[in-house]
């Protein structure tokens, strides 16, 4: 890799190192600076630092996993195989290049198109892309159901990883919540002189200061995310919604609240709020407002992807509507 491109790679990291070096400041600051100097109610100081503790504990937890959580990426049954490729490259008509990646996309569980209705072909990556999978160009490879990249974990948001940075910013909401209320008292009695101390009262001070801004700014954010799961949509899908062989549906993946939240968070509820692996599915095929009803909404497993399923080509056929076009789509 050139020096440019080492360069490139570690400014990337710049945001994500600096909310590190803010998160262990604020460590530092509340349970050395605030706790342990200027409390002196040994009850409150305990009890104080166990709830910091567990929610501290949750919020580096679910932003270790948002950070190094690597995107899924489709499985090799997208990519062209080295027969179709060569096939693909030997075919000088673009009619036949089209022909070919139809009988691809045939055998695949692909519903949504580009905007003009061709099968959404990624040109880089050489594959069929499933739905609600996009092409990060700072990644450099396609992301199963892409939300956005997040510079602040210097990661892509997708299938893998959604559900960690949902809670992400729900344990960053709550901690600096539980920051300002906690520390409002002593920085009301620092600021009218009923406490003096030099380094703790700014430490203190910029904590308010500090955790109130977050708080004002992921509140926004926060709410917005959560009003796309309840939507089933991806940020890049509330921008420009998936085209179905009908036409553009915002809402196509929409099958309710319910549905929508367990599609995220899983069957079992006690791990919605834990940052482990939950989430239904592979990634790969996602249930639309059509189908939800007649099908199992999450079947992703390799019979519906065989040629020879009558039932799964009827399903496919269904949701093409008609004849495949191809266009390459980046």
């Amino acid at each position: 890799m050139s020096v440019a491109g080492l360069c490139r790679r570690g400014w990337a990291w710049a945001p994500a190192l600096l909310l590190a070096l803010l998160t262990l400041w604020s460590y530092y600051a509340y349970v050395v600076e605030l706790c342990l100097v200027t409390l002196t109610n040994s009850l409150e100081k305990v009890a104080y630092l166990a709830v910091f503790h567990v929610i501290f504990v949750l919020f580096v937890w679910a932003y270790w996993k948002s950070t190094f959580t690597p995107p899924q990426q489709p499985d090799k049954k997208f990519h062209m195989s080295y027969a179709d490729k060569e096939r693909y490259e030997n075919e000088e008509r673009p009619e036949g290049q089209r022909q070919i990646l139809a009988e691809m996309a045939r055998k695949l569980p692909v519903s949504t198109r580009t905007g003009s209705g061709a099968i959404r072909f990624c040109d880089r990556c050489q594959l069929i892309k499933p739905d609600r999978c996009h092409h990060c160009s700072i990644c450099a490879m396609c992301v199963l159901k892409m939300d956005h990249h997040c510079p602040w974990v210097n990661n892509c948001i997708g299938f893998s990883n959604y559900k960690f940075f949902l809670l992400f910013l729900a344990y960053t909401l709550l901690y600096c919540m539980f920051i300002a209320a906690t520390v409002f008292k002593y920085f009301l009695k620092y600021w009218t002189g009923e406490l003096s101390g030099g380094r703790s009262k700014f430490h203190v001070l910029f904590l308010l200061i500090v955790s109130v801004m977050f708080f004002v700014t992921l509140t926004f954010l926060f709410g917005y995310h959560c009003w796309l799961v309840s939507q089933n949509q991806s940020t890049l899908e509330a921008f420009s919604p998936p085209v179905f062989p009908n036409g553009p549906d915002k809402n196509g993946f929409n099958l309710g609240v319910g549905k929508n939240l367990r599609q995220v968070f899983g069957e079992k509820k006690r791990l919605w709020f834990i940052p482990v692996v939950s989430s239904q599915g592979d990634g790969h095929y996602f249930p639309t407002r059509t189908l939800s009803e007649a099908r199992n909404p999450l079947l992703a497993n390799e019979e519906q992807w065989e040629e020879d399923d009558g039932v799964d080509d009827n399903h496919h056929d269904y949701h093409r509507g008609g004849s495949l076009s191809v266009e390459m789509e980046t």
